[in-house]
Parts: C-alpha cells; sequence; structure tokens
C-alpha cells in the first residue's frame, strides 16, 4: 500500500527539518514554512473519523495545514472555491453537512465570509493564521481506505456534482505523476490554480507533500506576480490550465529553471503551445484529466492531449471513455448519477468527443458541443485550433447558433480583434471545408470560465439563443 500523506510530510519533517515545505506569494509579500512548521502548524480538530469538514479558504499555508489536519482526524476533506458565493454554497453544504466550516477570518477581495457563512446552518470558523509550534498533537485516524476529499465539479454543464475519493487512490496519482514527469524531493511545484480545485489541491499540493518537493501557492493569480515567483523560487514544474500559460507567455521573458508545463483543463492551443515551447525554455504539454478519474493522459509533446498514463486505458466509441486505477467512489447522494457516469463494462464516459491514433489523444469537441449543419457534424476543437493561428484571437469558443433551414449554424465568440472575413480567409487558406466555418462572430471582452479555467460553453449557447 502507498505511505500515508501524513506519514509522509512527518517522514520529511525528520529527514529535512529545515527545508521549505510551502511557500505562500501574495501581494503582501511571500511567507514560508520549513517541514518542521509545517509539522508543527498542524492542528488537532474535535471531529469524529467520516466527519465532513468544508473549507473556503485562499491559497494559503493556513489550506495546507488544515488539510492534513482533516485527514490525520479521519475526516473528509470539503475543500470550497473562495468565489462561491450563497447559491453555490447552500446547495454543496446541503448536500454534504459537514461539521464545520472555515473561512478567512478578514475579509477576502472585498467580501465578508464570516457573515455570508454565518446564514447556513453549519457551525463556522474564522482562520486568520496558523502558528507553527501552537499545535498539540494527537494520534493519526488515517487510513487508506477513508473518503478522504469531496470536490465538487465546476458545473461547465449543469448541476454540480460532489465527487468522492479515496486516500489510496490520490496517493497513487501523485506517486505515478511523480514517476512519469521524473519528480522528487529537489523540485518546486507551482500552483496558481486554486486548492480547492483538484488541479491545485492533488497536482499541486498534495503531489508537492507527498514527495517532499517545495509547494509555491499564489493567493491570487496575477501573470506578473507569478511570473516573478516561479523565477525567484526557481519553480521546476506547473500544472494549470491554459490562461494561466497564456499570462505568463505575454510577459515574453525565459524562466530557465522550469523543465515542465503541464496544461490542462481544456485543450490547450497547439499554436500557444509551442509559443510557450519557445518564449519560456521549458516543455510544454497537454494532458487529460477529470475530477472522477484524475489524470488520465499526459504528453510528452506539445501538439496532441497526451498517451495513456500507467494503471489507464483509453478508448473511443460514440464518446471518450476512460478505465483506471485511480476512480472515484462516487458521486455524493448520487447512486443514479454513479451508475450513469459509466459503462457496465466500468468504463467512466467523460462527455467528450475524441481520436485515438497510434495511441495518441486528441480531444475534438464535448458530445453536448457538436454542432448538426443540415447533417454535417462540425469539428468544433479543430476549427478553435485553426482560429488560434490567427494573430487578433487571443480566446475563441464556438458553440451552435439555431438556423430554421439547416437546424444549426457555428457561432465564434471571439477574445480579440478579428473580423469574419478575416476568420473566412484563414480557414480558406488553410483548406478547411467551408461548411465547418463559422458563420458568425461575436467579441467579448472575455469568455465566461469556470474556477479551474474551464469555458462555459451552455452561457455562450444561452448567448446565442438570444442574438
Amino acid at each position: 500500500m502507498p505511505e500515508l500523506i501524513g506519514d509522509a510530510v512527518r517522514r520529511h519533517a525528520a529527514e529535512r527539518p529545515d527545508a521549505t515545505a510551502v511557500i505562500e506569494v501574495s501581494e503582501r509579500g511571500d511567507r514560508a514554512w520549513t517541514w518542521a512548521e509545517l509539522q508543527q502548524a498542524i492542528p488537532v480538530l474535535d471531529i469524529e473519523r467520516g466527519d465532513t469538514v468544508a473549507y473556503q479558504l485562499p491559497n494559503r499555508l493556513e489550506f495546507v495545514a488544515l488539510t492534513l489536519a482533516i485527514v490525520e482526524a479521519g475526516g473528509t476533506c470539503m475543500p470550497l472555491m473562495p468565489i462561491f458565493r450563497e447559491r453555490d454554497l447552500e446547495f454543496m453544504l446541503q448536500a454534504a453537512r459537514p461539521k464545520a466550516l472555515f473561512v478567512p477570518a478578514e475579509p477576502f477581495r472585498g467580501h465578508d465570509h464570516v457573515a455570508m457563512a454565518r446564514g447556513f446552518d453549519v457551525p463556522v470558523v474564522p482562520v486568520d493564521t496558523f502558528s507553527a509550534g501552537s499545535a498539540s498533537k494527537a494520534d493519526t485516524r488515517a487510513t487508506h481506505d477513508q473518503a478522504v476529499q469531496l470536490l465538487f465539479t465546476s458545473g461547465t454543464s449543469g448541476e454540480p456534482k460532489g465527487v468522492l475519493h479515496r486516500h489510496d487512490v490520490l496517493m497513487r496519482a501523485a506517486a505515478k505523476h511523480a514517476r512519469h514527469f521524473g519528480l522528487d524531493h529537489s523540485d518546486v511545484i507551482f500552483s496558481p490554480a486554486p486548492l480547492a480545485h483538484q488541479t491545485g489541491f492533488l497536482y499541486g499540493m498534495w503531489l508537492a507533500l507527498s514527495i517532499g518537493a517545495t509547494l509555491v501557492v499564489q493567493e491570487v493569480w496575477e501573470g506578473q506576480r507569478g511570473f516573478d515567483a516561479m523565477e525567484r523560487h526557481q519553480v521546476s514544474f506547473v500544472q494549470v490550465a491554459t490562461p494561466f500559460l497564456a499570462d505568463l507567455v505575454a510577459i515574453n521573458k525565459p524562466l530557465p529553471a522550469l523543465k515542465t508545463f503541464v496544461a490542462t483543463g481544456a485543450t490547450v492551443p497547439r499554436e500557444l503551445a509551442r509559443q510557450a515551447r519557445d518564449v519560456l525554455g521549458a516543455k510544454v504539454v497537454g494532458g487529460f484529466g477529470t475530477t472522477e478519474t484524475c489524470m488520465a493522459a499526459v504528453g510528452d509533446r506539445w501538439d496532441t492531449d497526451g498517451r495513456a498514463m500507467e494503471g489507464v486505458r483509453l478508448r473511443v466509441r460514440d464518446e471518450f471513455e476512460i478505465q483506471t486505477d485511480t476512480p472515484m467512489i462516487g458521486y455524493l447522494n448520487r447512486p443514479d448519477l454513479t451508475a450513469a457516469a459509466f459503462t457496465d463494462d466500468g468504463w467512466y464516459r467523460t462527455g467528450d468527443l475524441a481520436t485515438l491514433e497510434d495511441g495518441e489523444l486528441r480531444i475534438t469537441g464535448r458530445v453536448k458541443d457538436v454542432i448538426n449543419r443540415g447533417g454535417e457534424k462540425v469539428p468544433v476543437a479543430e476549427v478553435e485550433q485553426l482560429m488560434y493561428e490567427l494573430e487578433g484571437v487571443r480566446e475563441v469558443a464556438i458553440v451552435a447558433m439555431p438556423d430554421p433551414r439547416l437546424g444549426e449554424r457555428a457561432c465564434a465568440y471571439v477574445v480579440g480583434d478579428v473580423t469574419l472575413e478575416q476568420v473566412r480567409a484563414h480557414l480558406d487558406a488553410r483548406r478547411l471545408a467551408k461548411p465547418y466555418w463559422p458563420e458568425r462572430v461575436e467579441h467579448l471582452a472575455e469568455l465566461p470560465k469556470t474556477p479551474s479555467g474551464k469555458i462555459k460553453k451552455y452561457v455562450l449557447r444561452e448567448m446565442v439563443d438570444g442574438l
């Protein structure tokens, strides 16, 4: 069986007590804990084994310490995005019935989380700072089979679902990631993504804690501050969504210490990946994973969405499906949705369209994103990739708009300065079949996104229906 996360932290604290464990980057400056200080800062919680504990905290040192405290007590971590407000939280808290809700003691980004939290039927614990060395210790009640994590999906296509994961599954997922990328305690792992999202929680925090690498977290993403932190702390590995990569590339400077950048959350634009490799001087690869399955595919190059990871099998039938050794326990309180998520022979239905050629995965769109133009299926992801080659396009998302004759036509929502005529001329030059061309271009200052950086295409479909 893999090591427990608490045992790993105790081992790092014993072997390298003065090495840096976690660094917090914010507009106030940097804060850091050594492994010994992190171990000493883990509080003892008054909860029973099996209790769920919710916490809506920014990317701070205290998030890490509280996570370890919940796990050590045998509880289930329920991290919540700091941007969530009453409507989201009411649904999630009602579903999970947590023992307590930890929130920032002071307003964060102008919002009073304490006042909001007191409107819910759950004990509220305001968090200021945890002082290293002030916590008393208790015996761990963690086990490999405990439900250690409850994450609500970001809801790109509807109601969020609570995904439950076991302790041993997260350890297995982190270990195979470390093996694949050759990571160890000498690495510095950067997590600008929210720790309350699986990318930040598992492939930032949990990964670093398990292998003893230094973890750098950024409280609020801002491109220049993130770049400076990566440069200052000699970051060697980062896994995060495409918008973060675009912001770093825009600074147009190399990061000599950076070895690997894994772009996930949505298919990385090939042109952006090429630019990133040239500008940052790092290996830029794509990857595919879900909250339900952890990472399933990672690339060794930038022009695909990767190959199956160790312990994973991929197949494409009506949609892209995954068989993995890191599956979720299921959806909280929803056995019906859990059953529907898997095929009869145990493969997870991703809801994505894809191709598999010589083992290389390429995501071509979402099942619900298919545009049926008079019987012809528009290859949405391919058209988006081609549009990213246009100099004036910073972001693009193509959705179906209703048409009385053809059923649907393609509408491109664009962040940037490009006309429909320029789009058509470019796609014509790239020899794309004319029925696949967008027939309308709408400009937005920004595309609607989930906190993890995924584009909310269902919002765009609602918008186009109103045009």
